[in-house]
């Protein structure tokens, strides 16, 4: 996939686009990661790179459970598995982590598809502090552009932590992630480059 989103037709596939294209640049922050690395917090914060990807990832299922209107957690359940889902647990590995990432895709996808009108309500959850009282629905466009927007966020984090890491920037990662050739003004990553 190149930097850029290519051109779309309609709404719904630029929507769809945008938000496979920053998954993608969020999945790049991991390009050539060890699994150690893919834990490592090497900023104040306590995110790592595979973290940042779990939780993407769990958040766009949510949010897809909300778009379906499927009964929620009790809050202190949900914020249990909120906090859980930045760390990669004992076992876990980055593969495992796409895998899952890939999975949430592919139903978010299927989701849409099937949705005729991207201006259906999706009720607001009840309760959360951080959504607003007085809004009463939201649109499946809006969760969409939400979660380009989350997605987004995630991705200049990861970023941020990769740069921590080894040095490695995003430019020169997606080259070596999407077998770009070597230019005057652009080298693809490689370990060798590390800092």
């Amino acid at each position: 996939m190149a930097g850029n989103v290519p051109p779309i037709a309609d709404e719904r596939e630029g929507l769809l686009a945008y938000l496979e294209q920053q998954r993608h640049v969020l999945r790049i922050a991991a390009h050539g990661l060890t699994e150690e690395q893919a834990r490592a917090v090497p900023t104040r914060s306590s995110l790592s790179v595979g973290g940042l990807i779990k939780h993407t990832a769990t958040t766009e299922d949510g949010w897809i459970d909300i778009l379906l209107q499927k009964p929620s957690k009790p809050m202190d359940e949900a914020m249990k598995d909120y906090e859980a889902g930045y760390v990669m647990a004992d076992g876990e590995t980055l593969e495992d982590v796409f895998a899952r990432y890939d999975e949430v895709a592919r139903r978010t996808a299927d989701v849409i598809a099937g949705i005729p009108d991207l201006g259906q309500p999706v009720p607001v959850p009840k309760g959360v502090p951080w959504y607003p009282k007085d809004v009463e629905a939201w649109s499946v466009r809006w969760v969409l552009f939400h979660l380009i927007e989350e997605t987004a966020r995630h991705a200049g984090h990861a970023d941020i932590i990769r740069e921590h890491i080894d040095g490695a920037t995003a430019i020169p990662l997606m080259a070596a992630a999407e077998g770009w050739p070597e230019t005057p003004w652009l080298k693809p990553w490689s370990p060798a480059e590390t800092v």
